[in-house]
């Protein structure tokens, strides 16, 4: 197995740039996960593959608004940090101050033990947050480093609020649409550098609609970090060294999925970070799904895995690869995935997280 098998050719122009306008009127390409057998739906549709029973595991993380754009103290030269995780270990956090592992924009200006300050503006034109440097992060090659950030209102989350951006993927440029539109409708907690875009397409109406038919909703919270789009390096997948992300699995998604499996249902994840909730979650010495609150998971899913909870997925197309393309592909097979992709390209699906969506049953 190499990291050149789940490449594949993604033309600019396939990539979707901005969302679509009715959640749910995507479309929705339909993989029979043993066949490879595809059809093309609208989203909504997804209705007719799910049966009183089954159960629906959503991710209901909300994306910080974690890009910070400001100007470098003494110098007024323009810079970019970017949240990616709480550092509690650092130091404790305060009213007014917290410790952050973040990307910086250009690094060459903000290395720790220079003093480097980064002031981020409300939209009243006052400072309403600061960065300091203070350390290098774990892989300064990508621009990380650790940061103390301060603000002088009430709170950290009132300043992040007055000065950051809701973050999207690098491959879409210039959307200046509604930035809700890049949250689910469940949204809970502001805890990811990106959303779970598998998510995106489902509005309060199919939602209820689902319930209505008898089909379970119900939600995991894993905390998506700024890897997911990022593209395996290494030519051997084997040696790729994953992302670490912290998910809470509660006990009545426990039991849901217990209950299901027993009446002969099943369980669909929707997206891969609920995907890795669930199966990071499954105890394989006692074949058991546990409960599990803020514990970390760096679950590597490749082709050759067995899957101990998941029986459908509903999910995104995926970066060319990435760790996601071998996620789906251990779900059915590598062919089968290629020969769908090669579809979705071919009938001019949209690509990647605000494009059409995908059924794998």
């Amino acid at each position: 197995m190499r990291t050149d098998d789940f490449d594949y050719e993604l033309p600019p122009e396939r990539i979707a740039q901005e969302p679509w306008p009715v959640r749910d009127e995507c479309r929705l390409l339909v993989m029979d996960r043993k066949t490879g057998e595809v059809t093309d739906r609208i989203f909504r549709d997804v209705a007719e593959y799910l049966q009183p029973g089954d159960v629906l595991v959503a991710n209901e993380t909300r994306v910080l608004p974690a890009r910070l754009l400001g100007s470098k103290r003494g110098t007024g030269g323009a810079c970019e940090v970017f949240l990616l995780r709480e550092r509690f270990d650092v130091e404790p956090k305060t009213t007014h101050t917290a410790v952050w592992d973040v990307l910086v924009r250009p690094g060459r200006r903000l290395k720790p033990g220079t003093g480097a300050m980064v002031d981020f503006e409300g939209p009243d034109g006052n400072v309403v947050l600061s960065a300091e440097i203070i350390d290098w992060g774990s892989d300064t090659g990508k621009g990380e480093r650790i940061a103390r950030l301060s603000t002088p209102l009430d709170s950290f989350d009132e300043a992040l609020h007055a000065a950051g951006h809701t973050p999207l993927p690098p491959y879409i440029k210039g959307y200046a649409g509604d930035e809700e539109m890049y949250q689910t409708v469940y949204s809970q907690a502001e805890t990811s550098a990106a959303a779970p875009t598998a998510g995106l397409h489902f509005t309060p109406e199919l939602i209820g609609s689902l319930k209505a038919k008898g089909v379970e909703w119900h939600t995991v919270e894993l905390q998506v970090g700024l890897d997911t789009f990022r593209v395996v390096d290494e030519d051997d997948p084997a040696q790729h060294a994953m992302h670490t992300e912290f998910y809470s699995v509660p006990q009545s998604v426990v039991d849901a999925c217990d209950a299901a499996h027993a009446r002969g249902n099943r369980v669909f994840a929707v997206g891969t970070t609920s995907v890795r909730s669930l199966e990071s979650a499954f105890d394989r010495e006692s074949g058991k799904l546990r409960a599990r609150d803020h514990e970390a998971t760096c679950l590597f899913i490749l082709p050759g895995y067995t899957f101990g909870v998941v029986d459908g997925l509903i999910t995104n197309f995926h970066v060319p690869r990435s760790t996601l393309m071998m996620l789906v592909s251990a779900f059915s097979t590598r062919e089968n995935i290629m020969a769908a992709y090669k579809h979705a390209i071919d009938s001019e699906y949209r690509m990647l997280s605000f494009g059409d969506a995908m059924l794998i049953c």
